[in-house]
């Protein structure tokens, strides 16, 4: 149950932070970075949540 928590809360935080990078990397700003971060803990929330739901 805990992983699960931990997974909705990753891909939450992980959707704003992919949606600032991509919006940086037009605008001044760490575009490049931001993006990855973000889409890394996006993946990693949704992977965990999916696979806690599988279980």
């Amino acid at each position: 149950m805990i992983e699960r928590r931990i997974g909705v809360v990753l891909a939450a935080a992980g959707t704003p932070l992919t949606l600032a990078g991509a919006l940086m990397y037009v605008l001044p700003g760490p575009g490049f970075p931001i993006l990855v971060i973000g889409l890394a803990a996006l993946i990693t929330g949704l992977v965990m949540t999916a696979t806690t739901l599988r279980n």
